[in-house]
């Protein structure tokens, strides 16, 4: 049960503050689709590349965070909003200590995307849809998952048994077929620079 109590402390030190000492504007880069389509992969050289220009980063993936944080959820509709919402707030939080948060999730749902959007001040949430079709996701399969579902071993499998809502209108459309990792996520970075995030 929430708290009627509890009031939102304010210090001198803030958001504005953090982010002129780090020389960055702060911003959640939010890597959504498919298992398998490359959310991590592209977020993590794309975290390579930033790291490379001194910019502060973390990188949250969705296995990362049940293995803590969210170790306690499954995969039912309410868990997987729930797992969101967590990591929504946990990427707040970074964002007001001046950080550029990148955090690869399935996130199939649109409302728990927009959920976590209106969290945030305007351009501090940058979504990123990694649209690969879902015939090369499942040729990928590293981790056997596609195999499973296909055989019934495993239930609500995003692609599968339960639906993938793709974003309508994301900040940055990437069709992760027939290019390199590294051409994936120059398409980020250019979008930051052209848009002042460094």
């Amino acid at each position: 049960m929430r708290c009627n109590q509890v009031v939102w402390q304010s210090f001198p030190v803030n958001k504005k503050t953090r982010s002129q000492l780090l020389g960055q504007r702060p911003c959640v880069l939010w890597f959504t689709g498919l298992s398998g389509s490359g959310k991590s992969t592209i977020a993590g050289a794309v975290e390579s590349m930033l790291a490379e220009r001194l910019l502060h980063t973390y990188l949250m993936d969705g296995d990362n965070v049940r293995h803590g944080l969210c170790g306690d959820l499954g995969f039912s509709d309410a868990d997987r909003a729930e797992n969101i919402r967590r990591v929504g707030e946990i990427a707040s939080l970074m964002i007001d200590a001046g950080l550029i948060v990148l955090t690869a999730f399935i996130s199939p749902f649109c409302s728990n995307r927009n959920m976590v959007r209106a969290r945030f001040e305007e351009g501090d949430f940058i979504e990123i849809h990694i649209d690969t079709p879902l015939s090369i996701c499942e040729s990928r399969d590293s981790k056997g998952l596609y195999k499973k579902a296909r055989a019934g071993e495993i239930s609500n499998f995003t692609g599968i048994d339960s639906p993938y809502e793709a974003p309508e209108t994301p900040e940055i459309h990437i069709q992760n077929y027939n290019i390199s990792v590294q051409m994936a996520a120059e398409q980020v970075i250019d979008y930051l620079s052209q848009n002042g995030y460094f």
